[in-house]
């Protein structure tokens, strides 16, 4: 897998994780990060950026990293969790690298223990997302599962709650989230599935007063993570 970009680099470099090879531009002069290739004894190659260009389809920065798949995590890894009340986000499908990859790097910054995506009908995880999340997503934890209606039981019987995101329902400030809580959320175009839905123990709704009554997925998100997250302090 190629990821990308100056801070995904850095990032990458300092975790100590295995990179295969690393390709500048020929006029890469960011010394940091070359102090921190040469320091690790990473292989590196210039070359011209059209080459750059071929490989990649977002803002490169003149370095791309030749790295392994990014590492998943199957159920039992929520099973051993070790603190009280955890969170965890539930992806119901999200389609767009970058709402995924800012969701991510929301997360991380939370402090959120986990996010659950599906193996199918989901935004893979490339390059794009990795840079979106600045890096976040190697400290972030992504569980893919089989089937999420399945995932939602498995989950309410270790004891959390699912709490959907939609336009109808209790607004999000007035729930009580002091519990172990999973957060939905949905598709970009069509939101959560009916099917999911119906499994939620509440739906989250984030009043509107402008004249737009939607949000992206992963500001959405952002709102009600960080109301989880304040309610608790």
């Amino acid at each position: 897998m190629y990821i990308y970009g100056k801070n995904v680099a850095k990032e990458k470099i300092i975790s100590g994780e295995k990179i295969n090879k690393i390709y500048l531009a020929e006029k890469f002069n960011d010394r940091e990060l070359m102090d921190l290739i040469k320091k690790n004894k990473i292989k590196f190659n210039f070359v011209p950026n059209k080459l750059l260009d071929s490989k990649v389809d977002g803002l490169h920065q003149g370095i791309i990293l030749d790295v392994d798949d990014v590492k998943t995590y199957e159920f039992d890894f929520i099973k051993n969790i070790k603190k009280d009340n955890p969170i965890l986000v539930m992806l119901d499908h999200l389609e767009d690298p970058h709402n995924f990859g800012a969701i991510i790097r929301t997360c991380e910054a939370l402090g959120i223990d986990g996010i659950i995506i599906p193996n199918d009908r989901s935004v893979n995880i490339n390059g794009t997302v990795v840079k979106t999340s600045v890096g976040a997503i190697y400290n972030m934890p992504i569980i893919r599962v089989v089937n999420l209606s399945n995932t939602i039981e498995k989950l309410k019987d270790i004891g959390y709650w699912i709490v959907g995101t939609d336009m109808r329902g209790t607004n999000y400030t007035e729930i009580d989230y002091n519990m172990p809580i999973c957060l939905v959320i949905g598709n970009e175009g069509k939101g959560i599935s009916k099917i999911i839905k119906d499994n939620c123990d509440f739906m989250a709704t984030i009043p509107m007063s402008g004249n737009i009554n939607s949000l992206n997925a992963s500001v959405s998100c952002g709102i009600v993570l960080s109301r989880i997250v304040s309610s608790r302090r």
